[in-house]
């Protein structure tokens, strides 16, 4: 018997379900561990996908993969996931921050990590600092050093402090050698 008040509907006298003690079904029941940037978390799986975050991926797929996703309903491949930079959908088309956010959230909880820009949010003097720092440590990646010449080159940057010319310098010996 259920009696409706103000849009809601109130059940009365319904038993709760019963329990099936079998280990598959009990397996259902728990919450699904999902791993987001190394942290284990007993969330549940990430919704699907809204249109326009589709649509992102829609068009990076024949890019990245190949792959022409067909009309209408489409889920991403894994491979697809896995070759999904955060630079790529920062210059996507129609996708911004929330969306992106969105997607990276959506393959976290498919089990890919897309991996976040290196130097989000610094001013261009805080990153070459940083970079500085790096490399006095032993720690600077080549990627690191590609994406702050390619955003000091889009910020149409004329100046490279003289620590990171050094930087440079010893990088690129190193690689004649």
């Amino acid at each position: 018997m259920s009696t409706k008040l103000k849009g809601a509907v109130v059940r009365h006298n319904v038993s709760p379900p019963e329990r099936i003690s079998s280990a598959a079904s009990t397996s259902e029941k728990r919450p699904r561990l999902v791993s987001i940037a190394g942290t284990t978390t007993g969330a549940s799986p990430a919704p699907p996908l809204s249109s326009r975050a589709l649509n992102v991926l829609k068009l990076l797929a024949p890019e990245l993969t190949g792959e022409t996703p067909p009309k209408g309903k489409w889920t991403p491949t894994t491979a697809l996931l896995q070759k999904l930079t955060m630079k790529r959908l920062s210059t996507a088309r129609n996708c911004g921050p929330q969306t992106a956010d969105e997607i990276i959230k959506w393959a976290a909880s498919r089990g890919v990590v897309i991996q976040p820009v290196h130097h989000a949010g610094k001013s261009l003097s805080a990153m070459w600092r940083d970079l500085e720092l790096k490399f006095a440590a032993g720690v600077l990646t080549k990627v690191e050093v590609t994406e702050a010449l390619e955003r000091s080159i889009r910020r149409r940057s004329t100046k490279i402090p003289l620590a990171f010319q050094i930087i440079l310098l010893t990088l690129i010996s190193s690689a004649c050698e």
